[in-house]
């Protein structure tokens, strides 16, 4: 199957040449088939939850004859060793996370003294290293997030919430 060398990877302009010369179909006709075949097969093998019977049913759906649902789903279900370039487009991964709060004693600016600040570092699964600073905000998160415990503790001992026995 020459769509399923192109999916790999691999060079099938020569094979598909003699397929469109051979006249069996229009060049438009083949271009479409060519076409929606190798992104059918491209999306096909990058969900790793598809299962063979529901596949099988989409394509009767879109009224594939059963001679290439059969190959179709066998290249995609068969014994082959599926390449990671077939899982789709993934995110790096954090792989290493530290953290820490500084408080500035002595600053060239009064503003930053005695404020504290937190420091952080990632690395990432495919190397980088990222490194940020939280200033100004600090204070607003730590007091938002004692304001918001203390209003839903007030909530929790309004007698309207609580369970009658």
């Amino acid at each position: 199957m020459s769509v399923l060398k192109a999916v790999d990877g691999l060079d099938c302009c020569e094979s598909l040449r003699l397929i469109s010369e051979s006249g069996l179909v229009s060049e438009d006709s083949f271009n479409h088939v060519v076409a929606g075949l190798y992104s059918l097969l491209k999306e096909a093998l990058c969900l790793l939850s598809l299962r063979q019977e529901v596949f099988n049913e989409d394509l009767r759906a879109l009224r594939v004859s059963e001679e290439l649902i059969a190959d179709v789903s066998s290249a995609v279900f068969g014994n082959r060793n599926i390449s990671d370039t077939h899982r789709g487009p993934t995110l790096a991964k954090i792989q290493d996370f530290k953290w820490r709060v500084d408080v500035a004693i002595s600053t060239s600016s009064l503003s930053r003294a005695l404020q504290p600040s937190i420091l952080m570092q990632m690395k990432l699964s495919d190397g980088h290293l990222h490194r940020f600073e939280l200033i100004v905000k600090f204070q607003e998160l730590r007091y938002n997030v004692s304001l918001l415990l203390k209003e839903m503790n007030d909530i929790e001992k309004r007698s309207i919430l609580k369970i009658q026995a």
